[in-house]
């Protein structure tokens, strides 16, 4: 176990929280306890963040920004701390996420992890393996943070319909999640096309993928298998794959038809599901 005594602030992004946070935590002349009351949060907490044995939360950070009186300090840490927890074939791609000026997403048979709820990404994340959890689904929320830039990026996500009939957790997590798509109805910086299954063969066949584009690098394209990513800059590979992305994005449904669908799907699907008499069904 780590003791706070040897913390070393440049062993990780972590453990340089941790460092800070104990910093300015006894230059104010508080005790553990005592800060954890002032952010409703237990000093057993407080502790164990500062010894960089459990992540911090944005939530926690911005509160103890403000007790502290750090100017902000946690809260710009707290994002760098959640990409260095990202599996590390991963993180890269988390840094293409906070560059990027545009990201266009086509996604084959799920929802992409910059619009996934909670309760999806545990479901999606605990498959095979539910250790850490709780950490492991605040990591990947933390991503979408980039939404609350000063400049956030333009995201255009083509989903398959396959992935709407998909059930990732129950019927209940599916519908939260397609109500959570529909909130963005409105939205020009992200947008939500479907691609129907009568589109037939199309130009994505070979699977997901994604391009960044950024203010003034070259675009890249993003794909992914099993515990790897490949990240790439071929101009070849880039001007295909934005082809292909053309031509996804003239077959799939309109802004506002793939919202209609998404929404009866949501309803007709995962609605809630009545007896003969009409009475909720347990």
């Amino acid at each position: 176990m780590t003791h706070i005594n040897v913390l070393d602030p440049g062993a990780s992004p972590l453990d340089y929280y941790g460092f800070e946070l104990r910093r300015h935590r006894e230059s104010a002349g508080l005790t553990q306890k005592q800060l954890g009351d002032i952010v409703n949060y237990t000093g057993s907490l407080v502790g164990q963040i500062e010894t960089a044995r459990k992540l911090p939360t944005p939530d926690f950070s911005e509160r103890v920004d403000v007790a502290l009186e750090t100017g902000g300090l946690l809260s710009r840490l707290v994002d760098l701390v959640m990409r260095s927890q990202l599996p590390a074939w991963f993180q890269q791609v988390a840094e293409l996420e906070v560059r990027a000026t545009e990201v266009c997403t086509f996604q084959t048979h799920m929802v992409h992890g910059l619009l996934q709820t909670n309760a999806y990404v545990r479901a999606v994340l605990g498959v095979l393996d539910e250790t850490n959890l709780d950490d492991r689904t605040a990591v990947r929320l933390a991503r979408q943070r980039i939404f609350e830039k000063g400049e956030p990026p333009v995201l255009w996500m083509i989903l398959s319909e396959a992935a709407l009939y998909q059930e990732v957790g129950d019927r209940e997590v599916m519908r939260e999640q397609l109500a959570y798509l529909l909130s963005f109805e409105g939205n020009p910086r992200i947008n939500i096309q479907v691609l129907p299954f009568s589109a037939g063969a199309h130009a994505g066949l070979q699977g997901s993928f994604t391009l960044f584009r950024f203010a003034s690098d070259p675009d890249i394209v993003y794909t992914e298998g099993y515990g790897s990513g490949h990240p790439t800059a071929n101009s070849d590979t880039v001007r295909d794959c934005s082809l292909r992305y053309d031509h996804l994005q003239a077959a799939a449904l309109s802004l506002k038809d793939s919202a209609e669908l998404i929404r009866r799907v949501m309803e007709e699907r995962y609605g809630e599901q009545r007896d003969s008499d009409g009475s909720p069904m347990a």
